[in-house]
């Protein structure tokens, strides 16, 4: 019987774990692929305050050594059922395990193009967040994939850093607001590929050259970088019987808590503006919090019986 068990060995859920930890709690992080989740293939951290820069791995390797030396269960083990109630039940493909509270960290995954050789160059050419990664590219030319606001706003991003910013639509219309297309209208270094799509990746170590078909036709493209802007989807699949969740199947949840008692959410996988590497962390205090306050409740209420 453990008191908290988490979903999820990203940040959110290490850090979750952390708190739970030095409240004393017995807490286990369950985690189905690597610890660090996609902060791991970063291969540079620039914007999380404390270090200047730190490479994906070893962020994502000091959190596991905090949270073990603080006494924390972490097993790579898929969870594929959640049993909701006075004690919450873990159900994994290697076993069965009991809690008083359970937290949901299990993020979210950006949409890919589903092409040969796309994740192998993941961290190599292909990004997702260009706050994170706009640097490693300035001066070169990338391409932007996508057509709403996320990709203009990428496009205009990587205009101030860029020699060439290519930005690759296979619609008609840009589906972004006036204000963002207007200022996309003033930049020079931006052409934009309407009726495009990205078929196919080139390169050895590195991207080095995408194709993209117009009209039928295709042309190569020189790029050192390629930023996918076509939307998330939310790990969350796990839960779509037990929580509520928004449209886009995102956890319906204004401050880490959900619907049900004793259940909490943290990280990506949340409903929420903004999704980085800060806000993942911050939410796995929050929710741990959460997660403290209702088991001293808990037991207070025990003791008054």
């Amino acid at each position: 019987m453990y008191d908290v068990m988490i979903i999820g060995g990203g940040p959110a859920g290490i850090t979750a774990g952390i708190y739970c930890a030095r409240a004393n709690l017995k807490t286990i992080i369950f985690e189905r692929e690597c610890i660090g989740g996609q902060i791991a293939s970063t291969p540079s951290i620039q914007n999380f305050p404390g270090f200047i820069s730190i490479n994906g791995a070893d962020f994502a390797s000091n959190l596991y050594e905090q949270a073990v030396n603080l006494g924390v269960d972490i097993v790579i083990e898929e969870v594929l059922d959640i049993k909701p109630g006075k004690v919450k039940t873990i159900i994994t493909d290697d076993g069965e395990y009991q809690a008083k509270t359970v937290i949901i960290a299990t993020g979210a995954k950006h949409r890919l193009l589903n092409l040969p050789n796309e994740e192998k160059f993941i961290g190599k050419g292909i990004s997702f967040c260009t706050s994170c990664d706009g640097a490693f590219f300035k001066g070169l030319d990338v391409a932007i994939v996508g057509g709403a606001n996320t990709a203009v706003t990428n496009a205009l991003y990587m205009s101030n850093l860029c020699r060439k910013v290519y930005l690759i639509y296979h619609g008609s219309k840009l589906r972004c607001e006036k204000a963002l297309f207007d200022g996309l209208q003033e930049k020079e270094n931006v052409e934009i590929l309407y009726h495009s799509s990205v078929v196919e990746i080139k390169g050895e170590d590195e991207l080095e050259e995408i194709v993209f078909e117009k009209d039928g036709e295709r042309h190569n493209l020189k790029v050192q970088g390629m930023f996918l802007s076509i939307g998330m989807n939310a790990e969350t699949s796990l839960v779509q019987n037990i929580l509520p969740l928004s449209d886009k199947k995102y956890i319906l949840s204004d401050d880490c808590t959900t619907a049900e008692q004793g259940i909490f959410v943290a990280g990506d996988c949340r409903n929420k503006n903004l999704r980085q590497l800060t806000t993942a962390v911050s939410d796995g205090a929050e929710a741990a919090n959460f997660a403290i306050h209702y088991l001293e409740n808990e037991a207070k209420l025990v003791g008054t019986i």
